[in-house]
Order: C-alpha cells, then sequence, then structure tokens
C-alpha cells in the first residue's frame, strides 16, 4: 500500500493540534477543537477547510466539450464561460464512476473529482478519449481551500478587488486574492455560503494565513473533516462511496436532475433510460430519528419487522440536536411521513421520512 500523502496545509494542521487520519491516501484533519463546535461554527459565522485531497482536472481542446458532454451525465453545453455544474459519470451499466463539479472556463474545462477517486477516474476519462482532447491531471500542483460560513463573504472581500456580491451560487472568477492568481468559485459542501479556492502549492502558507487573519474578527476557526461530513449531510449531499457508488444509477439517487435523457448521449444513457421505463424499484431516502439515537452506514431499515433498506449515510445532527440519516428503501416505503425503523445494536429505533434538506435556515447564495 502507498504511504499516505501531506496536503501543503499538513504542518499547519499539526500546530493546530488537528486529529489526523488517512483519508482518500492522504493525512487530513479530522477534527481540531471539536466536531461539534467547528459544525456550529460553519453554521453561525465561518470556518476554513483544507480539501486539497480532491483531484482536479484540465480538459483542453477543440472536442473538449464533446468529449465532457459524453461523459458526463448532466448538459455541459449549457455551461456559460465560469460557470459551475454539479453532475456526475456513469459506468455503461449505468452506475456510478463518481459526481464531480464542471467548470466551463475561457480555453477549457476543469473537472473537480472526489479525493477517493482520483486515479480511478482520472484512468476512466483516459480510457475513452477521442478526438482533439487533451487530458491533464494537476491534482498535485494545485492548493484547495473552502472557506464557509454566513460571513465568508466578509472575510474573503479583505482578500481581493474582485466584486464578490455580484458573484453566484455555482459560477466562478478569475483574480487576486492576497496578491495571487487563482480560481475561485461560490460554491461549497456545506449548504452556507461560501467559496473554493483554488492556487499553486507554492503559496499554501501564505493563502491560509491571510484568511485566517481577515477572519480573525469573525473568530475563524479551521475545520475538518468530521464536520464538513455532518454539514454536507444536513443538505443531503451525497458522498461519494456511501450514498453513491458503482451499484447505485443517478436516478435512484434523487439525481434525475443532472441526468440529460431528452437528447444528447453519454455513457449509461441507455439503462438509466430503462431503468426510468421500468421504474426504480428503491429510492434514496432521508429520515430523522424520532428517539434518541443516530444512524450509521450499513445499519437495517425497517419496516413491521422487514428489512426494506440500508443507511448509507448517518450521525447526529448539531443542528437539529437527533440523529439523521440517508438510506435506500423500497419505493413502496418511500413517501414523506412514512415511519420507519432503524436497526441500532438489534434494537428497532423509530424514525421518520422527511423532506430534505434537514437543516432548512442555509445561506448560499
Amino acid at each position: 500500500m502507498a504511504e499516505s500523502e501531506k496536503t501543503p496545509f499538513h504542518d499547519i494542521h499539526i500546530k493546530n493540534k488537528a486529529k489526523i487520519v488517512e483519508f482518500a491516501n492522504y493525512l487530513m484533519p479530522i477534527q481540531f477543537r471539536g466536531m461539534m463546535e467547528e459544525h456550529l461554527k460553519v453554521r453561525s459565522s465561518v470556518g476554513l477547510f483544507d480539501i486539497t485531497h480532491m483531484g482536479e482536472f484540465e480538459v483542453w481542446g477543440k472536442d473538449a466539450e464533446n468529449f465532457i458532454q459524453k461523459m458526463t451525465t448532466n448538459d455541459v453545453s449549457r455551461l456559460a464561460t465560469y460557470q459551475v455544474q454539479y453532475s456526475c459519470m456513469c459506468y455503461n451499466h449505468g452506475g456510478i464512476v463518481d459526481d464531480l463539479l464542471v467548470y466551463r472556463l475561457p480555453d477549457h474545462f476543469l473537472l473537480v473529482v472526489n479525493g477517493a477517486c482520483v486515479e480511478k477516474d482520472f484512468k476512466w476519462l483516459s480510457d475513452h478519449l477521442s478526438g482533439d482532447v487533451e487530458l491533464k491531471n494537476v491534482s498535485e500542483q494545485t492548493a484547495l481551500l473552502a472557506l464557509q460560513g454566513p460571513k465568508a463573504e466578509d472575510v474573503l472581500k479583505k482578500l481581493t478587488d474582485e466584486k464578490l456580491s455580484d458573484l453566484r451560487f455555482y459560477w466562478a472568477s478569475w483574480g487576486k486574492v492576497n496578491g495571487i492568481e487563482m480560481l475561485f468559485s461560490r460554491t461549497g459542501y456545506t449548504g452556507e455560503d461560501g467559496f473554493e479556492l483554488y492556487f499553486s502549492t507554492v503559496h499554501a502558507e501564505s493563502m491560509w494565513n491571510a484568511l485566517m487573519e481577515a477572519g480573525e474578527e469573525f473568530d475563524i476557526e479551521p475545520i475538518g473533516l468530521g464536520a464538513r461530513n455532518s454539514l454536507r449531510l444536513e443538505m443531503k449531499y451525497m458522498l461519494y462511496g456511501n450514498d453513491i457508488d458503482q451499484t447505485t444509477n443517478p436516478l435512484e439517487a434523487g439525481l434525475g436532475w443532472i441526468v440529460k435523457l431528452e437528447g444528447g448521449d453519454f455513457v449509461g444513457k441507455e439503462p438509466t433510460l430503462k431503468l426510468k421505463q421500468e421504474k426504480p424499484k428503491r429510492k434514496l431516502v432521508a429520515f430523522e430519528l424520532l428517539d434518541q439515537a443516530f444512524p450509521r452506514q450499513h445499519y437495517q431499515i425497517q419496516k413491521d419487522g422487514e428489512r426494506i433498506g440500508e443507511v448509507t449515510s448517518g450521525t447526529f445532527s448539531p443542528s437539529l440536536n437527533k440523529g439523521i440519516g440517508l438510506g435506500y428503501v423500497l419505493v413502496e416505503h418511500s413517501k414523506i411521513d412514512t415511519e420507519l425503523d432503524i436497526l441500532i445494536r438489534n434494537r428497532p429505533y423509530r424514525a421518520i421520512i422527511v423532506k430534505p434538506p434537514f437543516y432548512k435556515s442555509f445561506t448560499h447564495k
């Protein structure tokens, strides 16, 4: 097994007394002050995440758009320059390779993929190259920070002359932040307002310090992967390897809104179209615990003592003060307000299916 890599912020995390774990073959901070405190900090003010483990691929050439249109499920042709799109890639059988962000930049595209999938995704794309297309993996040269929370714009505007108030949700810009040329976008994985900043790893330490100093008046804190997971789950944002993987079709996961079944073509379209016509037999649902407990991945979901599905993600929600989770259930048991049982240590705990997101007071633009 390859030795775990370190992000360019690793020494900073150690100085900040982070609890370090291996994630996506990187040594990453799971928490600093504590997951609960970090979660609530992002909801109330602002936090800074190191997400350099994510992968970045550049796609160049006159056939780049056609290539991405074939390899992803969403409609890339609708993207304006500097617009960002959430999408996924499918295998030939319709299972999901990965979910990702697609950026249309002035002269090329940028694909941002999950850290655990970088090697697999790059090979998948490379194996399907055709026409005038050049694919570059720039992950190792790219540092990536996420500044998230209702005070994120107040922090970032101290460091740039760019008019951040004009930057809409899921749009990007190229400009200087703290004197460093970079790509930044109004995106995120928390539900709060915020920005993701892509820049050369040589500027890692100076950029981190500048953001922390700019955010000092808002009590900015470094945030670990633990809070990142609970924040995304409160919004019902997918986690590859938990809620979606090679065994799940986008339609089962409630991702039909990013699948272009009308016109165009993409890898995995035929089985996805067939599934739509035949109707999925299972569906990903969001549920809250009615009893004092919280679920974990792979716990059984039951109805009247019969197994009807399995939990894919679960945690204690710091914002709602209750257990929440996602899981696939038989479609006949998937309606909002359906009561279920989650089997925790061989004991059933009552739960109810709710309309996502769990957390409704988010601030993203």
